[in-house]
């Protein structure tokens, strides 16, 4: 087991967290819009509540993270 290589534990390049602030950035714009349109669907009676509240919680769950990428360390 001598021969195991480790793992880099070094942190994300630049290049790295701007590509994925940027990612997250879309992913929670187009989650978001889609929440407020499924909500707005949902009050008219088209579609049900489960696509704009899972649409709301993944925005969430993106903002959070995309927090975490561009925060100070």
């Amino acid at each position: 087991m001598s021969d195991l290589e480790r793992r880099p534990s070094s942190p994300l390049s630049r290049r790295q967290r701007e590509r994925r602030a940027y990612q997250l950035v879309l992913a929670t714009g187009v989650l978001g819009v889609i929440a407020v349109v499924g909500v707005v669907l949902a009050i008219v009676g088209v579609v049900g509540g489960t696509i704009p509240f899972l649409a709301a919680v993944l925005a969430v769950v993106c903002a959070v993270l995309l927090r975490r990428t561009v925060s100070a360390r």
